[in-house]
């Protein structure tokens, strides 16, 4: 399986409201629920109306589109880094999965892939 490793560095926020994110950057993810209301966006555009906020995070991307049948592709990649401390931040859309690491873990992060068989494009 190939993972993609994406260039930018993300913020994990609360945010009181959706008027101050910026919807034109290539990457962001929202998140409502009846108590929160979360963003996930690069470290640049945090909006000024964050109620929390932690940054520091980077990502990568399960390359290709994963039909809703397979099973099992983000926990197996979940159970490897828990195996070895790495906590992970994960946000799934229609096509793939895209796994977060604080940037102090990321780069053991994707050797543990790489020695289980994960191919990092």
């Amino acid at each position: 399986m190939q993972i993609k490793i994406l260039d930018t560095v993300f913020a994990i926020c609360k945010v009181h409201d959706l008027s101050k994110v910026n919807f034109k950057d290539e990457f962001y993810f929202l998140g409502k629920t009846d108590e929160e209301l979360s963003l996930v966006c690069g470290i640049d555009s945090i909006p000024e109306n964050v109620t929390a906020c932690d940054k520091g995070w980077r990502a990568f991307r399960i390359q290709g589109e994963l039909d809703f049948s397979l099973v099992g592709i983000l926990s197996r990649i979940a159970s490897l880094l828990a195996e070895n401390k790495v906590s992970i931040f994960a946000v799934s859309t229609y096509n793939t999965d895209y796994v977060l690491i604080k940037t102090a873990h990321f780069e053991d992060a994707v050797n543990i892939l790489k020695r289980n068989g994960y191919i990092i494009v």
